[in-house]
Parts: structure tokens; sequence; C-alpha cells
């Protein structure tokens, strides 16, 4: 039997792992903002509050965590560092030149590099070096994302696509329909990019970052 303070600490390893405050990984996930908060652990009553099992199975989706890795952090492992795994890892700029993708995004290839990255355990996953500041101020030249071809996409998950012209970039979806897709820069400065269905190539969801 988990405590509430065991099943609660597995949440919050989760969203330190891969980058999200509580509240962040709650809103990333669907739910209230307000709902890994502190204080809302415990009832009006003084009783304790429990996350369900929908929510938990929605924080692993939203942050691409498995479910093994959440079972091991309950199981009183949080002291324990994210396993590993040895990714191809390719420039962000040499992403836009024919030879490294498939049709549907999948690495393939040749000239591919590697990176150890924690925590990651699609194993169709790959990476993206980033270079050049058109990303910052939320990513900047050096750091490492991770993309994952076969992850579900949903509204505002952050995203790389890449256009029939061989354009590579990486954005904000914020709405796709059959016809278009309208992703919004990372620097709100910046208009929304609205392209044509037909000339998206792949669109793939960053799972994880390196900064």
């Amino acid at each position: 039997m988990f405590s509430h303070k065991q099943v609660w600490n597995a949440i919050d390893v989760i969203a330190e792992r891969y980058g999200f405050s509580p509240s962040g990984l709650a809103k990333k996930a669907g739910l209230d903002p307000t709902s890994f908060n502190p204080s809302k652990r415990i009832g009006p009553n003084g009783r304790p509050r429990w996350p369900t099992m929908e929510s938990i199975s929605s924080v692993l989706q939203a942050s691409g965590a498995s479910v093994d890795e959440y079972m091991e952090i309950l199981s009183g492992k949080k002291g324990a560092p994210p396993k590993r795994r040895v990714l191809p890892l390719i420039g962000f700029a040499k992403a836009g030149r024919g030879g490294f993708f498939d049709d549907s995004g999948f690495p393939v290839g040749q000239g591919w590099d590697e990176v150890e990255v924690p925590g990651v355990t699609d194993t169709t996953a790959y990476a993206l070096e980033i270079t050049g500041d058109s990303m910052v101020p939320v990513y900047r030249e050096g750091d490492t994302i991770v993309i994952s071809p076969g992850a579900t996409i949903r509204k505002g998950d952050r995203v790389v696509v890449r256009t029939g012209d061989g354009q590579v970039m990486a954005k904000i979806l914020q709405k796709q329909s059959a016809r278009s897709v309208e992703l919004a820069s990372f620097n709100p400065d910046h208009p929304v990019k609205t392209l044509d269905a037909k000339n998206v190539d792949w669109m793939a969801r960053i799972i994880w970052a390196s900064q």
C-alpha cells in the first residue's frame, strides 16, 4: 500500500524530471492548473485528497514518462537518476536536408551523431540540437530537444514541423485541420504561422529538452 505522500511525491518527481512545475504539468495534462498544488492535496475537512488514476494517466501521457518509471519512483526510488538512453542526434539546420527522415518523420539514413538523455523510453525518439536564436527564449543555441514521431499531438504541444520545401521549425501547435496547420512562435511578438496541410511533410511532438 502506498501512502498519500508517496503518490504525490511521485507526481512531483515526474514534473521535475521533465521540466515542469506541478501546476505546469497539470495544465499540460489538460487539468486545472491548481490541481496539483500542495494546498489541494488536503481537503477542507482535513482529509487527504488523492489524484485519480485518470489524472495520473494524463500526467504520464503529457510528460512522456512511462508507467514503469512512475512505479519505480512510487516504490521509493526518488533519489535514483532517470534511466538514460542513447538517441540519434542531428543538428537542427541539417535536419532540413534530405536523407535523414522517412515520410513520417522517423530517423533513417546515416550521418547521425548520438547523445545520452534521461527519462526517454520511446524507442522511436531522436534528438535535434538547436542552432541559432530563432527559438529564443524557450530554446537557445546548443540546447537539445527530443522528438517523438509516434506521440499523440494535441493543441498547445511543442512540435517540430518539416515543410515540403525542407524547412524545419519548432513551434507551438495552435490549431490543426484537414486543410491547414496554425503554429505559434515561442516569441509572442512573432505572428502565428499558417501552413497549408498538404505542404507539411511531417509534424512530431517535442517530449524532452536539455534546458
